[in-house]
């Protein structure tokens, strides 16, 4: 006889833990991250959001505006894909309206994924796969240990990497490249 199959996580497995509780759904498993982000991914993502946030949510210092970013907001990709990326964007052409919902159900146009020892496994395997098949149009990794960006494009064979960028390096960022980033600005301490 046959064995029962196993019931995928959703979003009820994580609407259901305690608010403090970190959590995805990764290819319908449960993940709940058992520790807070180190000191290197925090201030990477930390910073990584103080460039962005005034020019491109806010539109200030010369900044064009047009985007909705937030950090760490849980995102329902698929039923049993739901990610907390450490940040995300939603242009506002696109989403006219401050999305509110938890989950999240609109697909972001820009993820950017912070690299850490617990889950670089899922951001550069399963979790590239769902956002490629999600039609992600911009995916970043950013790795603190190496002091690296990585900023890919969808295409349909897969995610190109369409430019990278290390400690020392000044440039503009797809799909950000109106205003410049130092990219020693928003990685850790030498």
């Amino acid at each position: 006889m046959a064995e029962p199959a196993e019931r995928l996580a959703d979003w009820s497995d994580i609407a259901v833990l305690d608010d403090g509780v970190r959590a995805q759904i990764v290819g319908g498993e449960l993940v709940i991250e058992e520790m807070a982000p180190g000191p290197e991914h925090s201030v990477t993502a930390g910073m990584l959001s103080a460039e962005l946030m005034p020019p491109f949510y806010l539109g200030r210092g010369g900044g064009p505006g047009g985007w909705w970013i937030m950090v760490e907001i849980d995102v329902e990709l698929e039923r049993h894909e739901v990610y907390r990326p450490d940040l995300a964007g939603w242009r506002k052409e696109r989403v006219p309206e401050f999305p509110r919902e938890r989950p999240v159900g609109v697909r972001p146009d820009w993820v950017c994924e912070v690299l850490s020892p617990s889950n670089a496994r899922f951001d550069l395997g399963v979790k590239r796969a769902v956002y490629h098949r999600n039609e992600i149009p911009w995916y970043w990794i950013v790795d603190p240990h190496n002091a690296t960006l990585t900023v890919f494009k969808w295409s349909e064979q897969g995610y190109l990497v369409v430019q990278s960028a290390g400690r020392g390096d000044k440039v503009g960022l797809q799909p950000f490249e109106a205003l410049e980033i130092d990219v020693s600005d928003i990685m850790p301490p030498v």
